[in-house]
């Protein structure tokens, strides 16, 4: 059995570091550029991978060269890919401009243009922790029931995310969710907690998290760091409380150290430089 099936989104992602974002019809000058891959179901897997957990990763690519980027990313991660090649399509890739000193950004991106995932193409297959973000409902629908424990990142409100309420164990979503899907994080969290989700949260960038296990509110400001890029805090977080949960943590613990590899991940240029060893975590 798997320790981690992830499902969603995975992208080539192009930043670059400015002193100032530009205005329209201004010029930045660009410090410095880096390529890698991202995705919040796929960083995460990486993470955990890095962390020595057994995982798999599957999501929809084309046959172009970010698709195989991807892939071959994930085999040196050691993940599993488990990808779609829609042949003649194109992959997802992002370009991001970071400014320097406040990790604020500016996204632009492409969607693949190859068709979703049916939940036979995905197969999938038992884990402990099956974890999405939500970009394929039916298909994490599926997998869901394959899996002891299931984990969404809900960084969008979108079908997907909605169709996976009735089947999450641990439902943790971004800032704009919840304005989206109630009008703020409390109300996000109760009406989560309605629904019958039993680990219901919002990440809440520096200031850290609001959460509700089982009753129980949990809430922190982010760890303190020097910001370069808050690309791939989100997946950490996720990242991070996948690792508690395997690793048999009290709630307090898993999110804590979620909450601190999040912060981890804004000290670095891209989502997936900033992930720390687990080692470092003294909580």
């Amino acid at each position: 059995m798997l320790d981690v099936f992830a499902l969603g989104q995975c992208v080539v992602d192009r930043l670059a570091l400015v002193d100032r974002l530009p205005a329209a019809d201004e010029k930045a000058e660009v410090a410095s550029i880096r390529e890698e891959c991202g995705g919040p179901a796929a960083t995460a897997s990486v993470a955990l991978a890095r962390w020595g957990r057994r995982c798999a990763f599957a999501g929809v690519v084309g046959d172009d060269p970010e698709g195989r980027r991807i892939r071959e990313d994930l085999e040196a991660e050691g993940v599993e890919p488990r990808l779609l090649v829609r042949t003649g399509e194109t992959s997802q890739f992002a370009f991001v401009a970071v400014e320097r000193g406040s990790g604020r950004r500016r996204i632009y991106w492409r969607r693949p243009s190859g068709a979703a995932p049916t939940p036979l193409e995905i197969d999938p297959p038992a884990a402990r922790v099956f974890l999405t973000d939500g970009l394929f409902g039916e298909a994490s629908v599926a997998a869901a029931a394959q899996a002891q424990v299931v984990v969404v990142d809900a960084g969008t409100l979108r079908d997907g995310t909605r169709k996976m309420i009735p089947h999450a164990d641990i439902f943790v979503s971004s800032e704009s969710f919840a304005r989206d899907y109630a009008g703020g994080p409390r109300a996000t969290v109760e009406k989560l907690r309605a629904e019958g989700i039993s680990v219901a949260g919002v990440t809440l960038g520096e200031r850290g998290f609001l959460a509700n296990v089982a009753g129980q509110w949990l809430e922190h400001p982010a760890h303190p760091v020097e910001t370069v890029d808050t690309t791939g805090c989100g997946d950490l977080f996720h990242a991070g409380l996948v690792e508690g949960i395997l690793a048999g943590w009290p709630w307090d613990k898993c999110f804590d150290f979620a909450n601190w590899a999040a912060a981890q991940a804004a000290t670095a240029l891209g989502g997936r430089a900033g992930i720390p060893p687990l080692g470092r975590y003294a909580g």
